[in-house]
């Protein structure tokens, strides 16, 4: 099974930029469709971009669409996501998960979920 692990949360002022990283091991991150999601205080998880295997093809949700940018490294066992034009509302813990199938369409169940890291953007 694949171990995910994030990294690249923080505090960022609103209008600022974030990388988040999905660093994975024990399984090669190149056959899975990779998600990111995230979660704030109070509010149910959401889906905001996935990538699929080869990194040719990406969804997002239309909240980060044309800020967000999601992409893989599959010779560093790594998904990226990008966050520019950061916004107060974007603040969440962010989460990646590994799960078989196409990036275009959603499913509900994944073979890993990391344990989130913490975004936060000042107003």
């Amino acid at each position: 099974q694949v171990q995910l692990v994030e990294s690249g949360g923080g505090l960022v002022q609103a209008g600022g930029s974030l990388r988040l990283s999905c660093a994975a091991s024990g399984r090669t991150l190149s056959s899975y469709v990779v998600d990111w999601f995230r979660q704030a205080p109070g509010k149910e998880r959401e889906f905001v971009a996935g990538v699929s295997p080869s990194g040719a093809r990406t969804r997002y949700a239309d909240s980060v669409k044309g800020r967000f940018t999601v992409s893989r490294d599959n010779a560093k066992n790594t998904a990226l996501l990008r966050m520019n034009s950061l916004k107060p509302e974007d603040t969440a813990v962010y989460y990646c998960a590994a799960r078989s199938g196409i990036v275009e369409v959603q499913r509900s169940e994944y073979d890993s979920w990391g344990q989130g890291t913490q975004v936060t953007v000042s107003s």
